[in-house]
């Protein structure tokens, strides 16, 4: 018989790897400033594309509450039907109103991304987390390097025109559509659905999980109202109480030390990868010129997302007490993170530069991993799509906050290689707030050990001085 999580890990990832699959994607800007669509570059950089941006974050809360409510599946075949929109109209459509539109429908498509991590948490056993995270990312970045290796190569050597790259980008959203109908729909959600019967709520709440360095997770407490609302024969609870709900779940998941530092890391270095995404094509041309000089950028990008790839697979095979060494994992990554933004920058040499860029991206890939992992681990299964909606909502108000400052004109605008060395320093500055971080958790755990062994010794003195022989500890008779 077949493992339960087995079933809907294989739809997620073959949904994951198909809408991933983007040929056009490393030649997006090329094709909208090409003769097919005809647009100027302040069209498509000042006009088209913050859309994107401002509709994923517009998008992001309602889209959660969206995914609670309908539960998980309907929202995943909204993304797929959003993805497919996208491309079909990026074929089609015409004109700066319509690629507009376009990016919002693709701000649809990812400020659902939530629906597709959070899926798989509420239909397969917590003992399944690690191996499910590691195989759903890791297909996702698969789709994405054989999609960009796929453009490069027909770019290159078929010279195939960028229009028929956007089509077959459209075919495979097009498979990735089926995917996601055949998907078990999940029995019930954090806030809107939930059964009057529990028992699995009353088990847990009696034999409290406890994480790896001995915490509890955050607890799911099946009496609280003002964090469940049961279903009183099909009935759901009002949004007014959810929002309450919202508050007073975001107090407690936050309240969890581990879970709040790989929250913190989450949003702020999402944040970073996000600028550095953008705008590293635009510092290789900088750096070397494409309309002097053949360009790679898609044989780079394929090459990075599958050492991403290969990284967040080996998450799931790879055993590491992460609540022992979390912190600090985060700061020395963090730092191998920030040097490669530093070499970029300062290193005019693009073969550098390439390499500098594969090493940051795979990098991360394996960090938010684990990050995903270990924020499900210490969760009640319930509570991930809320606690992930706030970390990417987050990392989204920093990256809007750094574009205004850093890179639109109304702020600095600086050119490239100040924004890059801005952005090294950035990680740098994750680093030692994650070094700090570590040093106070050694410090506080020095000091409770400390405690511990004073308090066990006045209790031996007590038993001596009462003439009472103390009884060994089972571990000290073996």
């Amino acid at each position: 018989m077949s493992a339960p999580w087995l079933y809907p890990t294989v739809l997620l990832c073959i949904y994951g790897f198909f809408s991933s699959l983007r040929p056009s994607e490393p030649f997006l800007t090329a094709f909208l400033m090409g003769p097919d669509k005809n647009l100027t570059e302040r069209e498509v950089v000042n006009e088209i594309y913050p859309i994107w941006t401002y509709s994923y974050l517009i998008l992001l809360f309602p889209v959660f509450l969206a995914t609670d409510y309908l539960r998980y599946k309907p929202v995943l075949i909204i993304q797929a039907a959003s993805y497919v929109i996208t491309y079909a109209m990026l074929v089609k459509a015409q004109g700066v109103l319509a690629m507009q539109l376009l990016e919002f429908f693709y701000g649809v498509a990812t400020a659902t991304e939530i629906a597709y991590y959070s899926y798989i948490y509420s239909v397969v056993e917590p003992a399944s987390y690690q191996k499910v995270t590691g195989f759903c990312r890791s297909v996702t970045l698969l789709g994405s390097a054989v999609g960009s290796l796929i453009g490069q190569i027909l770019v290159s050597v078929s010279h195939v025109p960028l229009v028929n790259l956007s089509i077959i980008t459209l075919s495979s959203s097009c498979l990735a559509f089926l995917a996601p109908w055949f998907l078990p729909m999940p029995s019930k959600s954090l806030f809107f659905h939930q059964s009057e019967s529990v028992p699995q709520d009353k088990t847990a709440q009696e034999l409290p999980d406890k994480s790896e360095d001995g915490e509890h997770k955050v607890p799911l407490d099946a009496n609280e109202d003002t964090t469940i609302f049961k279903e009183k024969r099909g009935g759901t609870g009002g949004l007014v109480e959810v929002l309450k709900a919202l508050g007073a779940d975001f107090m407690k998941c936050y309240s969890c030390r581990t879970l709040l530092a790989w929250s913190v890391w989450w949003a702020l270095s999402t944040c970073g990868y996000f600028q550095v995404i953008n705008y590293a094509q635009a510092l290789w041309e900088k750096i070397q010129s494409s309309k002097e000089f053949d360009i790679y950028n898609g044989y780079v990008e394929t090459i990075s997302t599958l050492l991403g790839a290969l990284a967040a697979f080996s998450v799931g095979l790879v055993k590491v007490p992460w609540a022992v060494w979390g912190e600090l994992a985060l700061c020395i990554f963090s730092i191998v993170i920030a040097v490669a933004v530093y070499v970029m920058d300062t290193v005019r040499n693009i073969w550098v530069c390439y390499a500098s860029y594969v090493i940051f991206r795979a990098t991360y890939m394996l960090l938010i991993t684990i990050a995903t992992y270990q924020i499900a681990a210490n969760l009640n299964m319930e509570r991930y799509a809320l606690v992930f909606g706030v970390n990417t909502f987050v990392a989204l108000v920093l990256q809007t906050l750094l574009t205004v400052i850093v890179v639109d004109s109304a702020g600095l605008g600086l050119d490239i290689f100040p924004q890059f060395l801005i952005y090294g320093s950035y990680f740098a500055a994750i680093a030692v707030i994650f070094l700090i971080a570590w040093l106070y958790k050694v410090a506080t755990r020095s000091s409770a050990d400390a405690a511990g062994v004073q308090s066990e010794s006045a209790e031996n003195e007590t038993d001596s001085s009462s003439g009472e022989t103390p009884i060994p500890k089972e571990s000290s008779i073996i």
